[in-house]
This record gives C-alpha cells, sequence and structure tokens, in this order.
C-alpha cells in the first residue's frame, strides 16, 4: 500500500495484441519520480506476458519485472 496514485495512459499496437501503458510513480531510488511502462502482451487466449520497465538515468528503459499468466 501506498499514497501515490498511479495513473495510466496507454495505447494498443496495430496488431491488437500488446498493451502498453505509461506512468510515473515514485522512483525505486528513493529521489523523487521516474516514468515507468508496462507492457502486456497477449500471446494466445491462454497466455499473457506483462514486463514491466523503468527509464533509468541514461535514458534507456530496464526491465525490472516478468509475469506470465496462463489459463488451466
Amino acid at each position: 500500500m501506498m499514497s501515490h496514485l498511479w495513473i495510466y495512459d496507454g495505447e494498443l499496437d496495430a496488431s491488437e495484441t500488446t498493451l502498453t501503458l505509461n506512468n510515473e510513480g515514485p522512483s525505486m531510488t528513493g529521489n523523487g519520480t521516474a516514468k515507468y511502462k508496462d507492457m502486456i502482451e497477449l500471446k494466445n487466449d491462454n497466455h499473457r506476458v506483462m514486463t514491466s520497465h523503468m527509464l533509468g538515468d541514461d535514458g534507456q528503459w530496464h526491465q525490472f519485472m516478468t509475469v506470465h499468466y496462463r489459463r488451466k
């Protein structure tokens, strides 16, 4: 739980298989805020993959999490 309200803005790619969600929140370094993006890829009806990225001070996106969702 945290007091920060994460406000997402996103778009679906042309193939309608990847949803990119952009937001800004507390930096993992503890200093100020950082830009983040979550990408949800629809692999098929039973499998989705979400990756989370943070924009670093070097101007590059750094992936810090991957989650696979599978239907049983």
